[in-house]
């Protein structure tokens, strides 16, 4: 009998332009939790795709349980064992929580598909990990974290014996992913070999056993990770000591540039937005701290024009703004990065160069004369400034990793010269490199008076890069604090309204 459950040996696939994958190994052995780790574009996401069917390898070989397989399509992938949640959640949203669960697989009855039956039995996989979710409503009414559970119980369905997670816990809150970690272990119990893709380092120690470590398309090593200290691993993706993680120099600047009271989603039902008062000041990170499903993204929402019916008083340098509209937005220099690059912020089949410039065509645009140059000379300064890897301007977004597309979402409005700029969990999928970057450049754009509105679940990053934290709950600020006195304790206890009313800082 094989040592290892699964082994992937000598695996290469290229694409136009571009070795994804040279000579890769990766063994994973049953009821092991084995961690994948790299930079965005390392080939993470490629290999798993090999593995999954979706993409056919040109050179190497797949052995499971010692036997030689052969996986050139999905069908083959799951017919050996292998069930797969991608770091974008592939639902179909008007369809029930059961019917996404046993999608293509519905159990049949005299009279066609059995719903009666669908239901019961979607809701005892769903009741078995206690998510406090009805099998039979639509996935449109559900949140991000709850729709990420449905697909960790969908895979598991299959009686999968290879799981892979693809960032999990991308969009999931703490209590989730505690919840999740639980579901890890007993897999791994029952002999499930798991691959854990993520870029949070502090879960590796959580939950996993292994880690194997891929750059720029190679295999880098495998380690233990209880043997082996962060700073390594580091190295290891990046080639390089990060010898500064968290580049920000505070400030404490008194004047107050930009300023909302009593904002308000104007919703009768389900309101996420509620009497929200807050300032920022000039050159200044301010972050928005809280739990999923606080309210943050919605307010900003409402503050940016997508909201129809908000209500409240918006000002900037002095003067009251009224925004209806995201075009409204941008005529007073108001930037939002999303937090769901795939629905909101990205044209997946277009180019690198049109999602780079789409925010700014005045600017190449003249009298319905096209400045190609003028285009790619745009495109290839915020290609330069984000570090983002592409072979060609012309690279079709959706081909590059999602670390990369956010690095091109968030370039694109940095295009649009912002005075405010709003992050809405800037640094989501995005790898420790990538990540040292982009808060070298929100730094950077202090500097130069931008100011900074940051919406992050990662705590560290809220303590490291805001000078202030405002923090909400039930759609309510329920506190501020600057950053000579913030902590993860004090930003839980105004998360989880353990205290009274926050003192403002």
């Amino acid at each position: 009998m094989s040592e290892y459950l699964l082994e992937m040996k000598n695996i290469c696939k290229s694409f136009p332009g571009v070795k994804a994958l040279q000579s890769v190994e990766f063994q994973l052995k049953a009821g092991e939790i084995h961690a994948l780790l790299g930079e965005n574009g390392a080939g993470k996401s490629t290999l798993i795709k090999v593995l999954g069917g979706i993409y056919i390898a040109e050179e190497g070989e797949i052995v499971i349980d010692g036997k030689p397989v052969v996986i050139n399509s999905v069908n083959d992938a799951r017919d050996n064992g292998i069930s797969i949640i991608h770091q974008e959640l592939v639902l179909v949203p008007r369809m029930t929580v059961a019917e996404n669960i046993f999608l293509g697989r519905e159990p049949m009855g005299k009279f066609g598909v059995d719903t009666r039956k669908m239901i019961a039995e979607a809701q005892k996989m769903l009741d078995r990990f206690d998510l406090g979710i009805d099998a039979a409503s639509e996935i449109f009414d559900l949140s991000i974290a709850q729709q990420q559970m449905v697909e960790i119980v969908k895979a598991i369905s299959f009686n999968c014996k290879i799981l892979v997670m693809d960032e999990p816990t991308s969009s999931i809150s703490d209590r989730e992913v505690l919840q999740l970690f639980d579901i890890m272990r007993n897999l791994a119990r029952q002999g499930v070999g798991i691959i854990y893709i993520s870029h949070k380092m502090s879960e590796l120690n959580e939950v996993c056993d292994r880690v194997t470590v891929l750059r720029d398309g190679t295999y880098v090593g495998t380690r233990v990770v209880a043997d082996t200290p962060r700073d390594e691993l580091i190295a290891m993706m990046v080639g390089r000591k990060l010898d500064q993680y968290y580049t920000r120099d505070h400030v404490k600047n008194t004047e107050v540039f930009f300023k909302c009271e009593h904002i308000d989603d104007g919703k009768k039902h389900q309101k996420r937005v509620n009497d929200v008062s807050f300032e920022v000041r000039k050159g200044e990170i301010v972050g928005f701290a809280g739990l999923v499903g606080a309210g943050r993204s919605e307010t900003m929402q409402c503050i940016f024009g997508l909201t129809r019916d908000s209500k409240g008083t918006i000002i900037m340098d002095g003067k009251e703004l009224k925004i209806k509209s995201p075009v409204d937005a941008m005529k007073y220099g108001i930037s939002l990065v999303p937090e769901n690059r795939k629905v909101e912020g990205l044209y997946h089949v277009q180019s690198v160069s049109f999602n780079s410039t789409i925010e700014v065509l005045h600017e190449f645009i003249r009298n319905l004369m096209v400045n190609t140059a003028r285009e790619r000379e745009i495109t290839q300064e915020y290609i330069d400034k984000m570090h983002t890897k592409t072979p060609s301007l012309e690279q079709t977004v959706t081909n590059l990793s999602g670390g990369n597309q956010q690095k091109v979402m968030i370039g694109r409005w940095l295009a649009t010269n912002p005075k405010l700029l709003i992050l809405d969990e800037p640094t989501r999928g995005v790898d420790v490199g990538a990540k040292a970057e982009i808060y070298e450049i929100m730094n950077e754009l202090t500097k130069q008076g931008v100011s900074i509105i940051m919406i992050s679940s990662e705590l560290p990053e809220i303590i490291n890069m805001a000078d202030r934290v405002y923090v909400m709950y039930d759609g309510r600020i329920t506190g501020c604090i600057d950053y000579e006195n913030v902590s993860q304790e004090a930003i839980m206890k105004l998360a989880t309204l353990e205290t009274a009313e926050g003192e403002s800082a």
